[in-house]
């Protein structure tokens, strides 16, 4: 009896020691698509061609790539560095050079607009003297424009003075 309670001892050692050194091994398996993955778990192994590696991995962790010069430069400027006093004039002034063109342009289509809107004023049918209200109709769409002129100029002078 005491001899059974040895071999039974001896054998569920063994059995310890195979599950121990079944998980120490590890595998290369190659996927159908032809990628490698290294892997000690059984569930992992399906469906792919695995092979033993050895039975101790060293995991060594990858090394940093250094970042080019420029990227690192862009990021410090993103990160708060400050422009050149002479560069940020130069963005200002071209700035303001083109608000300006856009205010003058603005005024003039403010101009056509409202000389637009007063011709068709001027102009008045029988129909329309008779019911003013076809008129105000006719004249609705001149006169949103007219408006919309106007604030275009008023956003744009509101720019300018921000700048100065």
């Amino acid at each position: 009896m005491l001899r059974a309670v040895h071999f039974i001892a001896a054998v569920l050692a063994l059995l310890g020691v195979a599950g121990v050194h079944a998980q120490n091994l590890t595998y290369r398996c190659v996927d159908p698509g032809g990628r490698s993955t290294y892997t000690n778990v059984k569930e992992e192994m399906a469906g792919k061609k695995c092979t033993v590696v050895s039975r101790e991995v060293s995991v060594v962790p990858a090394q940093q790539i250094a970042q080019p010069a420029k990227a690192a430069s862009g990021a410090a400027k993103a990160a708060g560095e400050r422009v050149d006093t002479n560069t940020q004039r130069g963005r200002d002034d071209t700035r303001r050079k083109i608000l300006q063109e856009e205010l003058d342009s603005a005024e003039k289509r403010l101009s056509e607009s409202r000389q637009k809107l007063a011709e068709q004023d001027s102009v008045r049918s029988m129909e329309e003297k008779l019911n003013p209200q076809r008129a105000l109709d006719r004249l609705k769409p001149h006169q949103d424009e007219v408006e919309r002129q106007e604030q275009n100029v008023a956003s744009l002078k509101r720019e300018l003075s921000n700048l100065r």
